[in-house]
């Protein structure tokens, strides 16, 4: 019979728990910590491209919560919207003969037709009622031109008229922008490349993002932002002070991992020591995290 002291046995039984351990802590040291120079870019978060929006993108209202709970670890946020007039030249009805989604030819080259989306005034083009920014910075709109659409926040569709966007970042000295929000694969990925064309690092943070995905052009975006050198990251890959986002709080609905949340399936806060769960009626309240 094998003996041994208590000693021994505590660093045995440690073992397990610190291989268990490891990958966490090493995925936590990993997190990018937005800084001073971030700034956060939530794209055309609006009622229109929602499920029930006249263009709604597949699964477009899922990302709000994450985008809610990611938007507190910038210090500055910028949020687009799409602010068409009526019979705009990007709209199917604007052109006799169109459908949805057939293209046409523009002076500035070819053009998407859409449905009547995002008129300005319109309860359609309000930015979504569930979106909680109350610190964003900037609103800026677009494609509120009538004979030339707008994807990215930096340029219209002719690829020469301004948004003011550059000018705005640079100014303020804002040099690496994360982009979250509507249609991956219009005009998050417009935004972003144009970013990096304007000098800017660029970050799509893809599980904050949803794309339409029309004839290929989910994978063709992806291919041309990492081409031209945007990031792709997840939503577990951002930290903020004392926080740090991963794994999926099913209790509370929204993604949550760090020093003060157990990394078990329901992410189960903990207040009492690096192994236990605070006893029922002392955890803390969804409103707290």
């Amino acid at each position: 019979m094998i003996r041994m002291d208590r000693r021994q046995f505590l660093t045995l039984a440690a073992g397990p728990v610190a291989l268990a351990w490891t990958p966490r802590i090493a995925y936590a040291q990993g997190m990018i910590t937005p800084g001073e120079t971030d700034v956060l870019a939530v794209i055309d978060v609006q009622n229109c491209f929602v499920p029930g929006g006249t263009l709604p993108v597949p699964e477009g209202d899922r990302i709000i919560p994450i985008i809610n709970r990611l938007a507190p670890a910038f210090r500055h946020v910028v949020i687009t919207q799409d602010w068409h007039t009526k019979g705009h030249i990007s709209f199917a009805s604007s052109h006799p003969g169109k459908k949805p989604f057939e293209t046409t030819s523009l002076p500035y080259g070819t053009q998407v037709l859409w449905p009547d989306h995002c008129i300005q005034g319109t309860p359609d083009a309000d930015l979504h009622k569930d979106l909680k920014i109350p610190h964003a910075e900037l609103i800026i709109r677009k494609g509120y031109r009538q004979h030339v659409d707008s994807y990215s926040a930096f340029l219209e569709a002719d690829r020469k008229t301004k948004t003011g966007l550059t000018g705005y970042l640079k100014e303020r000295g804002l040099a690496r922008v994360f982009f979250v929000g509507l249609a991956t694969d219009f005009c998050v990925a417009w935004s972003a490349l144009d970013a990096r064309k304007a000098g800017f690092e660029a970050l799509v943070i893809e599980d904050a993002t949803r794309g339409i995905d029309a004839g290929g052009s989910l994978g063709k975006a992806w291919a041309d932002m990492t081409g031209a050198g945007v990031k792709r990251i997840q939503f577990g890959g951002v930290r903020r002070a004392g926080t740090v986002f991963g794994h999926a709080n099913r209790r509370y609905g929204a993604p949550v991992m760090g020093p003060r949340f157990m990394a078990g399936s329901d992410a189960v806060p903990r207040r009492h020591g690096p192994h236990t769960v605070p006893p029922a009626g002392r955890r803390r309240p969804p409103s707290a995290l």
